[in-house]
């Protein structure tokens, strides 16, 4: 499991497009955006790197 803040994630619009991001890397990842918390939360086996790249290109950086 991996934990993200996302500070760009407003609304859920934006939690559906983070969801879809990350689940280009992983297709079978179970992801939870809670755009009120501004996290996200993956049950994944990818890697870190290769989740927060793909957050990256979709406008939604991960906070360090």
């Amino acid at each position: 499991m991996l934990r993200f803040d996302i500070p760009n994630m407003t609304c859920g619009g934006c939690a559906n497009s983070v969801t879809k991001a990350l689940q280009t890397v992983d297709s079978k990842a179970v992801v939870s955006a809670d755009p009120a918390k501004r996290q996200v939360i993956i049950d994944t086996s990818a890697s870190e790197a290769s989740l927060r790249a793909a957050l990256e290109e979709a406008g939604y950086p991960a906070a360090a």
